[in-house]
């Protein structure tokens, strides 16, 4: 099951689209779903996650708490939405083309990717683009 909960003033996702779509890029995986709760929020509220959790004191757009059994994935996803809508300006992209890149991010994680050494960061910039066609293809 996939969660959609937002703790700042944005225009609601097209969370059937992306439902749909982050159920194949699972699939797409040999993953199975459990429960995935995307939280959107504004850059202070993950701030403060990303200091008392990480121990971090800078802003980020996306923080994942995998908790994942097994093959089935489960786990929350925070994005802040002010991150991601200024990234979106600075790599030229539309607000939703950058969405779904740090939604399927986070899944891409719980499946196992990691992002901390640049060939990893690599293979993880390499499945985001593989998995964001899926969304193209599926509308």
């Amino acid at each position: 099951m996939i969660n959609f909960f937002y703790e700042t003033e944005i225009k609601p996702l097209q969370e059937l689209d992306l439902t749909t779509w982050i159920n194949k890029v699972i699939l797409s995986e040999n993953k199975t779903i459990g429960e995935i709760n995307f939280i959107i929020c504004d850059d202070e509220y993950l701030l403060k996650i990303n200091r008392e959790f990480l121990d971090h004191d800078t802003y980020t757009d996306i923080i994942s708490f995998d908790n994942t059994i097994g093959n089935e994935l489960h786990g929350d996803v925070f994005i802040s939405a002010d991150r991601v809508f200024e990234n979106a300006h600075k790599f030229k992209v539309t607000e939703a083309e950058e969405m779904r890149r740090v939604l399927v991010h986070g899944i891409l994680h719980f499946c196992g990717y990691k992002d901390k050494s640049d060939e990893d960061s690599r293979l993880m910039r390499q499945k985001e683009n593989e998995k964001l066609l899926l969304f193209h293809v599926e509308q």
